[in-house]
């Protein structure tokens, strides 16, 4: 029921799965506080709300993943080209954060929400968000430099 109203209302089933959970987990933080009499009312209702909140989220802070290039990097199997590789990934982390690189792959690559991103690497979603801002940046910069 809850992973159909959430999938009904993102319109995205990994999504909806991930909002899924956190409505169990709001049940469970807070079982002491929440009335028991009607509770397919109440999971419907922390649901519709927790989906309400991704949307706006996302309307407000789009999600844009410019990795084309990190993903040529990543599939280029010819030696040359892996040495450009680890060249032009060197020049790029150079002066970021050391736990950048790791935000960036969890979400690039692995395709992790920024929310299990700033769970994992101990960040609230908005230093995820900065860290993965200031790289897409380098990179385009990077990329505009000869």
């Amino acid at each position: 029921m809850v992973l159909r109203r959430c999938t009904r209302l993102l319109g995205d089933e990994q999504a909806a799965r991930d909002v899924m959970h956190d409505v169990f987990v709001q049940v469970l933080s807070k079982a002491e506080v929440l009335d028991e009499r009607a509770p397919s009312s109440l999971l419907f209702r922390i649901a519709t709300n927790l989906c309400l909140n991704r949307l706006r989220t996302t309307r407000r802070r789009p999600e844009t993943v410019d990795s084309e290039l990190l993903m040529d990097i990543a599939l280029t199997s010819d030696p040359a080209g892996r040495s450009a590789a680890r060249s032009a990934l060197d020049r790029l982390f150079r002066h970021e954060p050391e736990g950048t690189a790791l935000v960036a792959v969890l979400h690039l690559v692995d395709r992790m929400t920024l929310e299990e991103v700033a769970g994992e690497v101990g960040l609230s979603v908005s230093g995820v968000r900065k860290r993965l801002r200031r790289l897409r940046d380098r990179l385009h910069a990077q990329e505009a430099s000869p």
